[in-house]
């Protein structure tokens, strides 16, 4: 069963941006930080900005988000689905806190410092933690790093899903260029 397009609940434009955006800025970083000991390791600094720029972006999606409440999946979603996607959903919301926040007492807690600045633009301040919080920090960010890599995986795996097996307009939610 599927839902006719000229039907299907979108989200707003402000929402679209911020999933875009953010989704672009994350997958980039994935990259820089998958990559970082071959080809990329002179891209750090922009790992860091892009870090810090999806935190900030983060924020506000959230805020946008817990006021505009998100268009309903259609009525023929079994539960199981709803449940996995908006599991799936908050635990990227909270990736992409828990990713940057981590990052950032990784490089204010180690024992050498290197610039941290926004694109060059202006410094970001370290945060004020030890050694130990730097250490936590390095492991956690690498650990939720690969995790937030299987949900990226994952989420993309379901939207073609939906849209190339299932045939169905929830994809259009985000992206309605694909109903034409």
């Amino acid at each position: 069963m599927s839902t006719h397009p000229d039907t299907v609940a979108r989200y707003s434009r402000v929402a679209m941006w911020f999933h875009w955006t953010i989704a672009v800025f994350v997958i980039a970083n994935l990259a820089i930080g998958l990559l970082h000991d071959s080809v990329l390791g002179f891209a750090f600094p922009i790992h860091k900005a892009l870090g810090i720029t999806v935190l900030v972006l983060t924020a506000a999606r959230l805020a946008w988000r817990l006021a505009h409440k998100a268009p309903p999946l259609p009525a023929h979603t079994p539960a199981w689905e709803r449940g996995a996607a908006h599991a799936t959903h908050w635990a990227l919301y909270l990736l992409m806190i828990a990713l940057p926040v981590t990052g950032w007492l990784m490089v204010s807690g180690s024992a050498q410092r290197r610039p941290l600045t926004w694109f060059g633009l202006f410094d970001i301040p370290y945060l004020p933690v030890g050694k130990a919080a730097g250490g936590f920090g390095h492991e956690s960010h690498e650990i939720l790093g690969w995790v937030m890599l299987a949900l990226v995986v994952l989420h993309i795996g379901a939207a073609l899903r939906h849209r190339l097996i299932l045939r169905d307009h929830v994809l259009a939610r985000m992206a309605p260029a694909l109903d034409r």
